[in-house]
């Protein structure tokens, strides 16, 4: 690269750069006109509409059709947001929460009335009920003259196949009406009999009106016809005071990572602070482009792209190191750094990709949320890596910055003899494991729970006061919250407040009647407000077991898509397994943290695991790569266990540096953060630690035991 283009390239990437940060922050604060004002965040750092619904009839609804009912709910409302939360509200109502909103009677327009849906033939006969439909979306098609026209796609459950193929063979030319709460809403005509569960419908529809067709259709397919009881706008969970102080924690975090970076790596580590920098400014205008929800599961996802976004530069650089203390020129290492690291990064971004993709399309709620910022941050982070550092590293060796004291040399290190300390630490994990399953146990035993279940998994009391004054969810937090602790006993409280109003939802664990009786006592003796007006109905959790059903679903299916993914990559299927086994043992050393600390296990739990799962998974692949890259190369006097032995002392300064700035950022948010943050925050450094140990000392060891005790088919021959 010529002198005067590596100056054009450093000022236009420190420029876009700068461009990038300055439209981010200036998107922060009440004149704010960025690209962060416009980021979208979740009920817990930004509030949104609360729509509460009753069940129509008689009759309490069974707990089959309540449930079946808010699942699909649940579905419907991702639409606005993946954040969206419903749950049941005593014995007949259904609670929404949308973030990211203020207008309640739009939501409810577009949302639509939860009503019956019937399909009627000419007769008035139904032949076809809301619940035989599983969904419907709208689409488009050619015509004949090769028009483009929108229609709505229409599938069926099993049973309601079976039903409309009798129903279009009996009225082949003739109309079956749809029906919405008595009101027709579309009559097409039936063409032929259709009888493999699938139907189109369509007509002059624009792409609107096929989707506020298929919009009513799907609100139709609910087990309950539902009317709306109530809508508020209702405020932040977490309050202004948690979005500033994680904000201020994430900017320290990211600056004492750069600095470390600059002073480990110096020329080096100066090009990846630019790439990095960069990072956070493309993140944030794409969280903006895509619309997505941000909240404390989205945050961890982008902390633990920013984590591989370190660790891949922190591989270059080793790269780098290692072939200049072999003898080779700045500009020839910096060359066969970059592309021995190649391998390592796609391999341990892919495979996270890979959980992320399928946790995005199988998972729900949070899941989904999480795995769309973090599936966000890997592309991001492989960019800034291999072509952002890649361009800033080139243009400063033009510019003369060629010594190789800028760049630095990798030491000799002795080779460290991990596996002859494989059954310690066999021995040391199985422990932990133990002692985490036989607390659970106890806990279990004594009624406690195995685990600090929170509100969104367990439900509770959703109490709604009337206070005399408009109280900040700061105000909340210091003088309600201990009193309502002081009459539950307990620290897992919630609080809302509902926009316009004096109005404050505090959500607690459930609550018998005389505790409830002393609840309000306590509030009109120390805010003076008037008994007769707090209301107090019991919750489910916001996390449905379909839900939870659809989380472990996904991780399921990650799973066996990255072990897959492993095998075909790596060639040998004891690599997938010894990796999805240290996946596993960090997981369940996580889960013991959980049950000892007895850590609230919520919304952020699911988010905590799945954040330690990529980070394990992606520590692990480093390893293996090395290991791979080493055998190629064996000599004859090179045993295996060397080997084994050999690349993970290689590689011990990655796992070192990388887990030390992903856990500085996250201790930060931890030391700084609100009570929910550091809730968050403390079980994820665990994680961190724990994922760097079994990279270090399980992963190799588990492989190399497998790999002298099971022969494969082909080294059999």
């Amino acid at each position: 690269m010529k002198k005067s283009r590596a100056v054009i390239t450093l000022l236009l990437t420190i420029v876009l750069t700068g461009l990038l940060l300055f439209t981010a922050a200036v998107g922060w604060g009440e004149n704010a006109s960025g690209a962060a004002k416009n980021i979208k965040l979740g009920l817990d750092l930004a509030g949104g509409v609360s729509i509460t619904y009753q069940a129509v009839g008689e009759e309490t609804p069974s707990s089959e059709d309540m449930s079946d009912t808010i699942y699909k709910l649940q579905k419907r409302v991702e639409g606005y947001s993946t954040e969206a939360e419903v749950y049941q509200e005593g014995a007949d109502r259904i609670n929404i929460e949308i973030p990211g909103v203020t207008d309640a009677n739009s939501i409810l327009e577009e949302l639509g009335k939860p009503g019956s849906l019937e399909f009627r033939d000419q007769s008035g006969t139904v032949v076809l009920e809301g619940t035989d439909v599983a969904d419907a979306s709208a689409g488009s098609r050619s015509d004949d003259m090769g028009n483009r026209e929108y229609v709505v796609d229409l599938v069926l459950t099993d049973e309601g196949a079976k039903k409309f193929a009798d129903a279009t063979e009996a009225n082949v030319g003739r109309t079956i009406s749809i029906v919405y709460d008595e009101e027709v809403i579309s009559a097409p005509t039936v063409n032929q009999a259709i009888g493999n569960g699938r139907a189109e419908i369509s007509g002059n529809f624009t792409f609107e009106s096929a989707e506020q067709l298929a919009s009513t259709i799907r609100i139709g397919t609910l087990s309950l016809e539902l009317q709306e009881l109530r809508s508020n706008v209702v405020g932040a969970k977490l309050g202004e005071e948690a979005i500033a102080t994680s904000l201020r924690a994430g900017i320290i975090g990211f600056i004492l990572v750069l600095i470390f970076m600059i002073a480990a790596y110096r020329v080096m580590g100066l090009a990846a602070g630019i790439a990095l920098t960069s990072y956070v400014g493309l993140v944030i205008g794409l969280l903006n482009g895509f619309e997505m929800t941000l909240t404390l599961p989205g945050i961890a996802g982008i902390v633990l792209s920013i984590g591989m976004a370190v660790d891949a530069n922190v591989i270059i650089f080793a790269r780098i190191r290692e072939e200049l203390a072999a003898g080779k020129s700045v500009k020839s290492s910096m060359k066969i750094g970059f592309q021995k690291a190649l391998s390592a990064i796609v391999d341990g971004n892919i495979t996270t990709l890979i959980a992320a993709l399928v946790l995005s399309l199988k998972g729900s709620g949070s899941v989904k949320g999480f795995a769309q910022t973090l599936a966000l941050g890997i592309v991001v982070s492989m960019f800034t890596a291999l072509v952002v550092t890649r361009l800033v590293l080139n243009a400063f060796y033009a510019l003369g910055l060629q010594d190789v004291k800028l760049f630095g040399v990798a030491n000799e290190r002795k080779v460290i003899d991990f596996l002859g300390k494989k059954k310690i630490c066999f021995i040391a994990s199985l422990a932990v494991i133990a002692v985490g399953l036989v607390v659970m146990a106890v806990n279990g035993g004594m009624g406690k729970g195995m685990l600090a279940y929170s509100l969104e998994f367990q439900g509770g009391t959703s109490t709604t006061v009337e206070f005399n004054e408009d109280m900040s969810i700061e105000q909340i937090d210091a003088q309600v919250v201990p009193v309502v602790s002081e009459v539950t006993g307990d620290n897992d409280i919630q609080t809302q407040k509902v926009a316009g109003t004096n109005q404050v939802i505090i959500k607690t664990k459930e609550l018998e009647l005389a505790k409830r009786e002393e609840l309000n006592t306590k509030l009109a003796d120390a805010f003076g407000v008037d008994q007769t007006t707090i209301t107090a109905e019991n919750i489910s959790g916001a996390i449905s077991k379909e839900v939870k059903n659809d989380a472990i679903v996904a991780v399921i299916i990650a799973t066996i898509c990255m072990l897959i993914y492993i095998w075909i990559r790596f060639k040998d299927v004891r690599f997938a397994t010894s990796a999805v086994a240290a996946l596993l043992h960090d997981v369940l050393v996580v889960l013991a943290f959980y049950a000892v600390a007895r850590v609230s296990v919520g919304n952020t739990f699911i988010a905590c695991m799945l954040t330690i799962v990529g980070y394990s998974i992606n520590a692990t692949i480093v390893i293996f790569d090395r290991i791979r890259e080493n055998m190629a190369d064996m000599k004859r006097k090179d045993t295996l266990e060397g080997v084994v032995n050999a690349s993970i002392t290689q590689t011990l300064t990655r796992s070192i540096y990388t887990s030390l700035t992903t856990f500085v950022m996250v201790a930060v948010l931890f030391v700084l953060g609100v009570a929910s943050i550091k809730e968050f925050a403390l079980p994820l450094m665990v994680g961190i630690v724990c994922g760097a140990y079994s990279s270090v000392c399980i992963t190799g060891a588990l492989w190399y035991m497998m790999k002298t005790k099971i022969v494969s088919k082909e080294e059999a021959k």
